[in-house]
């Protein structure tokens, strides 16, 4: 009986246990794997790549179309990557010879202030915020994290939830009563905003000076999606001008930000390192995913999560 050909799996990173476990279980793939868990340099990523049938690459990792091209092979990439939105266009064009791509389907004041000695005694209106009970919650992007964010709100008293995107989705939106509305109106009528929407050349930029100035001075931005969706220097005014009452970020633009950001130096904007999804079960989940995606498109087979160009 003739071997099955080995087919070479290149991975940039070091990834939780599960997803190098499915890979290396498999017969038919030799896997070779940068073993750190910084970035890998251009040239470890070129050389990595020769002869490569696959991909598997994180969020950080810049794939573009200069290294596709330098490959020659259909590439399956197992992660979310923003990188790759400029050469889609290019991976249209080669047809059947071009890459398959995959989808993944999941700082702060206070303890600042308990380090520094800002804790003195209970104060009536000391850490206040805004609470959820009887809010009107608006959603950029009804899909399924948007869909995720509304069901794990409603039980705190949520009055009213708006949602606005390409196009209304009575059935998704149906479960949270929730209400189509434009852009315009979902800033004017809600106290919290939350951007879970894909980045695309129409979402680029959306939230913008004009949005910040409809909204309430009370309301709270959130963005959890991708940090172009948001314009930084205009959000940055709106906070530091009292504008708005105060943000949210687990995505930024770029990531990390550099220390001497604008965005960190204000107590009413709260900056997480993109980890939304750090719990070890999660995580793992991820990974095996893109493990089971970057296999599948090795062998031909429908990709569970494959991105449609």
């Amino acid at each position: 009986m003739r071997p099955a050909r080995l087919m070479k799996v290149f991975i940039t990173r070091r990834i939780p246990p599960e997803g190098i476990a499915a890979l290396s279980r498999a017969a038919d793939c030799e896997v070779e794997q940068w073993d750190s868990d910084e970035p890998i340099p251009d040239k470890e990523l070129e050389r990595g790549l020769a002869g490569a049938h696959g991909l598997l690459c994180l969020l950080s990792d810049r794939v573009d179309k200069r290294l596709l091209d330098a490959t020659g092979h259909r590439v399956a990439v197992g992660v979310t990557h923003p990188t790759l939105s400029p050469v889609l266009q290019g991976c249209e064009s080669r047809g059947s010879t071009g890459p398959q791509l995959c989808l993944r389907p999941g700082l702060s004041p206070v303890p600042l202030s308990l380090c520094s000695g800002g804790w003195t005694s209970w104060k009536p209106l000391w850490m206040c915020g805004y609470g959820l009970t009887q809010s009107t919650v608006g959603i950029i992007g009804l899909g399924r994290i948007g869909q995720a964010i509304a069901r794990r709100l409603k039980p705190f008293g949520v009055q009213k939830f708006l949602y606005t995107g390409r196009q209304p989705r009575p059935e998704e939106a149906a479960e949270f009563q929730a209400e189509f509305v434009s852009v315009p109106q979902l800033a004017a009528q809600s106290d919290f905003i939350v951007v879970t929407c894909s980045l695309t050349p129409a979402t680029r930029g959306l939230c913008n000076k004009d949005l910040f100035q409809k909204m309430k001075k009370t309301a709270v931005f959130v963005n959890i999606s991708r940090g172009d969706v948001v314009n930084q220097d205009d959000l940055y005014q709106a906070l530091a001008s009292g504008q708005i009452a105060a943000a949210g970020l687990d995505v930024t633009t770029p990531e990390p930000l550099p220390t001497n950001h604008p965005l960190l130096t204000l107590k009413n904007c709260v900056i997480l390192p993109h980890i939304g999804s750090a719990t070890y079960r999660t995580r793992n989940t991820m990974s095996l995913l893109a493990a089971n995606n970057l296999l599948a498109g090795l062998r031909g087979e429908p990709m569970p999560s494959e991105l449609k160009l």
